[in-house]
């Protein structure tokens, strides 16, 4: 069978050199025009490409629509979340049948209590291309709703208050929000929120607002004068304080709190601003506890102290220490226990601390690749844990844990519609040893009657920045490609955190070669063990996953048939040295300033559109967004433009621009399938098992 139509011709942007010098360095890029949004031949050029994809994957249409139909009849289309208690209400979502956006809802005291529907999504979407909307974040009278909303996919969110006694809409509507990061007062009429910059899209400044007022009159409490901190803003479990946090990613952190019964008052730094000192906070009580790694600690320890003496180093206790092979991730405090999310050997960890009696002890998972993470537990006066767990064969699981007698019950597993039986299914830790000596963890998962001879299909994936760890997770819509004989493969390369801070450090910055080779030696590992052959190794990554696409195509291209490179950034070098483009300049901390020439040089070296170059290519399915607000989407347009133009093979280059959507693609989950069914399809086709 023909999978695809090769006779349509590509498009050809336009080239128009610009010329860029920067330390004795010259670049020029023919494709930079194709930045002019508002440009009607840069519309017109990624509708083209657009309908060439679509030509060419013809014969994949009917195909494309059954797998679509095949991942959506695995999905309970009439779900709903497991319920959280928080005060006098059980919140939840939940999907009616064919319903693409869920309803916010609670019942009151009682799951026998009567529905009361916070938001219809499905309501609000109607007519939008784009529709996403913030959880309620409730008033302490649990009256009054504080809902973000964004019909645009750039994360500027619209913020709106509902009665939830009479479902009427307030007057009082502030666009331009951090979604999600709204904190109510305990007045139960002032709310505080973060305001972004348009055009950086940045969160600066945080203003204090009271319901019934004109937004006009709201009054600024802060603003944030360096742009590569990011700011977040919320209430504390404890209800005490509002906490504002100015994040500098990999850098420094740095609390401001506010009496939540003092709202007309000021922010008062908790613990002062210090390159290299990160943090977190949880109040209980009379103490904080603090998650730190002040005094050498790379991988954070905890310590704890009074609430008026916290930024009191001497006065700190510590808790648990610093440990080189254990990497501390967060904490959940109780009455009586204290649970902490550790990290070693890649693999989450869960352990309860009996504060009282001074023991301890471990949950147990049973499996050698997982993922389990503390989720919902506002009430600090329980001995239950609400807990979830998946794995590569498990589907997303949530769990309550007695921490007094150590039984758990499972409250949900998600389920499967249809055949699907987990034990079919088979998950591994693999490690592949990096050209330095690293061992690099690999959670595999596959159909039981995979045949391990060297030829068999894997789609591999990883991220590898921002210490953004990608553990393993159940995805019913993978089955369709496991169920056809693939294998998939995460990566837990360098740039991410699976084994702790130093796996971050040494993936990042000037070290971020480390993130390439190690995807390339996890694939060079594959192949030499006998899972798959390049005819058979396919390669898939996102966003800073794009850029690693981008990056091992230009170095390894011989080890993969073919790749998927969703949202990618790849323009490095052009786009660090604009700062009129959103969020360049929080990122220094991540890729380095292109205006110092060590970083310069750096970027230039892997940077995928600067070393595209005349060589075979892997065929490649490249997918962006026209509003993405993170990578823009003239980056993989300019760079697809320039991979059909120097490269020296016959292979497939297709570009689908979404015109709708931004970042995160579609926002209804059907909708989201279709995107899936895309990638999939280009994928098996090249396989041969589009069948």
């Amino acid at each position: 069978m023909t999978y695809f139509n090769t006779s349509p011709a590509p498009p050809q942007a336009s080239k128009i050199e610009k010329v860029m010098t920067l330390h004795d360095d010259t670049r020029t890029d023919a494709y930079y025009w194709l930045r002019e949004r508002e440009n009607p031949e840069v519309v017109a050029h990624l509708e083209a490409e657009n309908r060439y994809t679509e030509e060419v994957l013809a014969p994949l249409k009917t195909f494309r629509e059954n797998l679509f139909q095949e991942m959506k009849g695995r999905i309970k289309e009439k779900d709903e979340s497991v319920p959280v208690r928080d005060g006098n209400y059980w919140y939840y979502s939940r999907f009616e049948e064919g319903a693409e956006y869920p309803y916010y809802c609670r019942k009151y005291q009682s799951l026998d209590a009567p529905e009361e529907i916070m938001l219809d999504l499905n309501q609000q979407a109607a007519g939008q291309g784009y529709y996403q909307a913030t959880f309620p974040e409730i008033s302490d009278d649990e009256t009054i709703a504080a809902i973000g909303e964004d019909t645009v996919s750039r994360r500027l969110f619209t913020l709106r208050f509902r009665n939830l006694t009479t479902g009427e809409w307030y007057p009082d509507v502030i666009p331009n929000t951090e979604g999600g990061h709204y904190a109510w007062a305990a007045d139960n009429r002032t709310l505080f929120y973060i305001r972004k910059d348009v055009d950086t899209l940045l969160g600066y400044q945080i203003w204090r607002h009271e319901l019934g007022t004109d937004v006009r009159d709201d009054v600024l409490l802060y603003e944030e004068a360096d742009d590569q901190y990011y700011l977040g803003l919320y209430r504390m479990k404890s209800k005490k304080y509002i906490a504002l946090v100015a994040d500098h990613n990999g850098v420094a952190t740095e609390y401001h709190l506010l009496r939540a019964d003092q709202p007309t008052g000021a922010f008062e730094v908790a613990i002062p601003r210090r390159r290299g000192h990160e943090y977190s906070l949880e109040h209980y009580q009379d103490t904080f506890y603090i998650v730190t790694n002040y005094n050498e600690s790379e991988n954070f320890k905890l310590v704890k102290a009074p609430e008026d003496k916290i930024s009191d180093t001497e006065q700190w206790q510590e808790v648990l220490p610093h440990r080189p092979d254990v990497y501390l991730e967060g904490i959940e405090v109780f009455r009586k226990y204290l649970v902490v999310q550790e990290r070693k050997e890649g693999l989450l960890h869960i352990r309860i601390m009996d504060q009282q009696l001074g023991e301890e002890h471990y949950l147990d998972f049973g499996e050698s690749a997982y993922t389990a993470y503390v989720a919902g537990n506002p009430d600090f006066d329980t001995e239950v844990l609400r807990y979830g767990y998946t794995s590569l064969t498990t589907p997303n699981s949530t769990y309550d844990y007695d921490m007094e007698s150590r039984t758990k019950t499972l409250l949900k597993e998600q389920e499967v519609v249809g055949d699907f039986d987990k034990s079919n299914y088979v998950t591994e830790r693999l490690y592949a040893t990096a050209r330095d000596g690293a061992r690099v963890p690999i959670s595999i998962v596959y159909r039981k009657d995979f045949v391990r001879d060297g030829q068999g299909p894997i789609l591999q994936y990883a991220y590898g920045s921002y210490g953004s760890s990608m553990d393993p997770m159940f995805s019913s819509a993978r089955l369709s490609l496991l169920d056809r004989g693939f294998a998939f493969a995460i990566c837990h390369i360098r740039g991410g955190q699976e084994m702790g801070r130093a796996w971050y450090e040494n993936g990042r910055l000037l070290r971020k070669m480390n993130t390439f080779y190690d995807f390339i030696d996890c694939s060079q590992y594959l192949i030499s063990e006998g899972w798959t052959s390049p005819e058979g190794l396919f390669a898939m990554g996102g966003s800073a996953g794009g850029l690693l696409m981008g990056a091992v195509a230009n170095l390894a291209p011989e080890l993969y048939k073919g790749m998927v490179a969703q949202v990618p950034f790849v323009d490095v070098v052009t786009t660090m040295l604009d700062e009129t483009i959103p969020l360049t300049t929080g990122e220094y901390e991540e890729w380095g300033n292109p205006n110092e020439k060590p970083f310069y040089d750096i970027m230039k070296s892997y940077s995928p559109y600067d070393n595209v170059t005349a060589q075979v290519y892997p065929h490649m399915l490249v997918t962006t967004g026209f509003h993405d607000s993170q990578v823009q989407y003239w980056e993989p347009a300019k760079w697809v433009a320039k991979l059909r133009e120097l490269k020296t093979d016959d292979h497939l280059i297709l570009m689908h621009c979404d015109m709708e959507t931004g970042h995160g693609g579609a926002s209804g989950r059907f909708k989201r399938l279709h995107d899936i069914a895309l990638e999939y399809a280009f994928v098996l086709a090249m396989a041969g098992k589009a069948e």
